[in-house]
């Protein structure tokens, strides 16, 4: 049995932080030089001209033809490929690991599964009374809207259901749920991402929950910002305003993600007075570094995105690549604290396997490490156990 350890080191300089990872660049979109500003700011345009198959640029982009990409069938992944032209603009030609390229184009790692991944890693068909929600804890329900996204992380933690199905046309049984259950006063609006619904059916589902005297607050998940920042138009924000009070959480990875255009649509939700907070998830040899984390928090405070979680990589299955171990995350949020902004510093957190719930790491002192396993308590004082 032993505890946790903690950093010696310490960042004691943000000028210790490379330029180019606190800069905010333009995309660069020289693939799709001969397509109209007109078609490129809109993004219906971008959703229908998603890339689904390397196949249909790899002529154009030369690690496409070195690496094959990444020598896998992208037609034998389990979640399916799609990324927007926008963000694949961000993608670093020169640079074989890019951290933009390893989050959404597929690897042969995807078929390697670990004894410790699951389909359903946070065991939500468990805590599902109804199809499309998920009622783990007490006063609060995730409503899951649609299965689609703009584009599909690689290590999604739904990716048992994201990306095979369509958006959920009729949620009369999930409205009704959350109706009879007055307990329920916080619904958070997920997927797939929500943000890819039109303005009217997002109109519909918030105003639909809106009537519900005892929902106090609304909450949205999306990555939308980051992946087709051409989305968040006036007309949305004007949408999200008629359902205050109304909270957005913006999945952001790496400081590379944060480019003139996602600023400026950030900058849009949080004019329309939506709190923006960010979910980031800690990826071995993406963003487990704490010069990438001092970058990635100082940019989305100056975007307004208040730094909220940075959570363990989930065990579903074939994800094992990105993981990196609960030390290195403990160490990184401990380099981070009394060296920046204090509400700029994220909690780390576990989603613990088979449904244990959200567990705060670090500030826990029952952390407790034994035969490879991290043993705490939730916050129904149960025992939770995650492999380490």
């Amino acid at each position: 049995m032993k505890g946790i350890s903690f950093a010696s080191e310490r960042i004691t300089n943000v000028t210790d932080v490379p330029k180019d990872l606190k800069e905010f660049k333009p995309c660069n979109r020289s693939l799709w030089k001969n397509s109209s500003s007109k078609n490129w700011d809109d993004w219906v345009w971008q959703l229908k001209h998603r890339i689904t198959d390397l196949s249909q640029i790899r002529d154009s982009v030369d690690w496409l033809k070195l690496e094959e990409p990444f020598n896998v069938s992208i037609r034998n992944t389990r979640l399916k490929f799609a990324v927007t032209p926008y963000f694949f603009c961000l993608i670093d030609p020169m640079n074989p690991n890019c951290p933009i390229k390893k989050q959404v184009i597929p690897s042969t790692h995807e078929s390697k599964f670990s004894p410790q991944e699951f389909d359903d890693p946070c065991n939500e068909q468990k805590y599902s009374p109804v199809s499309n929600l998920v009622h783990r804890y007490p006063d609060r329900v995730l409503l899951l809207v649609t299965n689609q996204c703009a584009t599909y992380c690689r290590f999604c933690t739904r990716s048992r259901m994201v990306s095979h199905g369509r958006h959920v046309n009729d949620l009369s049984l999930q409205i009704e749920y959350i109706r009879k259950n007055k307990n329920i006063r916080d619904v958070l609006i997920s997927g797939g991402d929500p943000l890819i619904l039109s303005d009217t059916r997002l109109d519909q589902i918030l105003s639909q929950i809106r009537r519900i005297k005892h929902v106090e607050i609304l909450r949205i998940g999306t990555r939308v910002p980051i992946f087709l920042p051409q989305r968040i138009t006036t007309n949305l924000c004007n949408v999200l305003k008629a359902y205050h009070p109304i909270y957005i959480n913006v999945h952001i990875n790496h400081p590379n993600e944060l480019t003139l255009e996602s600023k400026l649509a950030l900058e849009k939700l949080a004019d329309a007075g939506v709190p923006l907070g960010s979910q980031t998830v800690l990826l071995k040899g993406i963003n487990d570094d704490p010069q990438i984390m001092m970058a990635l928090v100082h940019k989305l405070l100056i975007c307004r995105v208040k730094p909220y979680y940075l959570y363990h990589c989930d065990f579903v299955k074939g994800s094992s690549h990105f993981r990196s171990n609960i030390e290195t995350g403990i160490n990184i949020i401990n380099q981070l604290r009394g060296f920046t902004t204090g509400f700029g510093v994220p909690e780390f957190v576990i989603d613990f396997p088979g449904g244990g719930g959200k567990v705060i790491i670090g500030s826990n002192k029952s952390l407790i490490i034994k035969n490879k396993t991290l043993e705490t308590e939730n916050y129904e004082h149960k025992k939770v156990y995650c492999p380490i």
